[in-house]
């Protein structure tokens, strides 16, 4: 199951998915294919990689797991859109841009 995106992690990373459809069910099932590839990470690490939504990732990791997987980075990573609420103004008021002006035109103040 794809890992929700959370404020701290605003992607939906799905490796595990990925490595389902790939006959990979266990996370130490990209020890040797990540090492033939020239990536050396611990259980560990590979456990947090498959397991949680990484903050940060290699781009020569994320390549690796790309050609191991025959995917892409899109496969990978979903960014969802977020959706932004603006303010809600009366039919026919004025737009009110947040700048206000001081004494001198050269200072300016954002509400």
């Amino acid at each position: 199951m794809p890992t929700a995106p959370t404020p701290d992690a605003p992607i939906t990373w799905k490796l595990r998915q990925i490595m389902a459809t790939s006959g990979m069910f266990n996370t130490t099932d990209l020890i040797d294919p990540l090492r033939d590839q020239g990536v050396q990470l611990s259980r560990e690490q590979i456990y947090r990689l498959v397991t949680k939504t990484p903050e940060r990732l290699n781009v020569e990791v994320l390549a690796a797991l790309c050609r191991i997987l025959d995917c892409t980075p899109n496969d990978l990573i979903e960014i969802p859109q977020v959706q932004v609420q603006r303010p809600r103004r009366a039919a026919g008021a004025a737009q009110h841009t947040g700048l206000v002006v001081t004494e001198s035109p050269r200072v300016w103040w954002r509400l």
